[in-house]
């Protein structure tokens, strides 16, 4: 099992062989963004990016009964100079991209609201299982702000750009049924079924070939950002990497026997 160091804002399990749950866990302040959370999440997903030793998938979630994550810590930035609010943006700012980048999937499982940088966190993974009883919102423009955590840019990717300028512009709320229809969650389940339902989810992903899952999110995330004739040139070079492998072999001799395969990430 992977090690990680004792975090002051974040809570670390492995609930299962080869998952990791990630719990922001500042409750009694709605899981707020703060400077440490930002410091605690980069950490995280560092680790994972250099070696996420025999993690296969991540899910995140939010310690409370209502809220994931109200977005940044507001009482913290209470009058931050400029030179303060840029440095520990750009925390913020590498924390997301060091996430969209790393290689293992992450699943958002949304136990409550998520607003502003909330949303915006889980719209950096891979895809959201959400409680029917949260609520969502990008309110950065009623802040003065706007969204700096790529919420300009996967909401769109996720919704359509004429949705996404409705949501971002007026800041309004919507309920996770509402997130549902326009394709920002992709379930939505009762409150207490969130976490196991992701986690379940996370399970099968975790009996798949390690090496294929890692192929499949950096061939969506790349190919998404070219041309198509380019793109499926892209998969296509993804996918040679992986006949050679020993899961590849393992995965079809599995099938001739009848029986489930045995993926070592090799």
């Amino acid at each position: 099992a992977m090690s990680f160091p004792t975090y002051d804002t974040v809570l670390i399990s492995q609930p299962a062989p080869h998952i990791l749950q990630i719990t922001l866990n500042r409750p009694d302040v709605a899981n707020a963004l703060n400077t440490q959370m930002g410091h605690d999440l980069l950490d995280i997903w560092n680790r994972l990016t250099v070696d996420a030793g025999d993690i296969r998938c991540v899910v995140m979630t939010g310690a409370s009964e209502k809220i994931f994550c109200a977005g940044g810590d507001l009482k913290e930035r209470n009058g931050m100079s400029k030179a303060q609010w840029q440095r520990q943006h750009e925390l913020f700012e590498r924390m997301v991209w060091t996430q969209v980048d790393m290689p293992v999937p992450v699943i958002a499982a949304v136990n409550g609201h998520a607003y502003a940088g909330g949303l915006e966190m889980a719209l950096c993974c891979d895809f959201i299982y959400a409680s029917s009883a949260a609520r969502f919102a990008l309110t950065e423009v009623t802040l003065g702000i706007m969204p700096g955590a790529g919420g300009t840019q996967n909401l769109p990717r996720a919704v359509g750009d004429r949705r996404a300028k409705e949501i971002l512009m007026t800041g309004r709320p919507f309920d996770a049924q509402q997130a549902q229809t326009w394709g920002v969650v992709n379930e939505v389940f009762a409150p207490a079924d969130v976490l196991p339902k992701a986690l379940a989810t996370a399970g099968i992903i975790a009996g798949n070939a390690p090496l294929s899952v890692r192929q499949v999110k950096k061939s969506v995330r790349y190919g998404g950002q070219m041309e198509l004739r380019t793109a499926y040139r892209f998969e296509i070079e993804a996918y040679n990497h992986l006949v050679d492998t020993e899961d590849r072999i393992e995965g079809v001799l599995a099938f001739n026997e009848k029986r489930k395969a045995v993926f070592k990430g090799r």
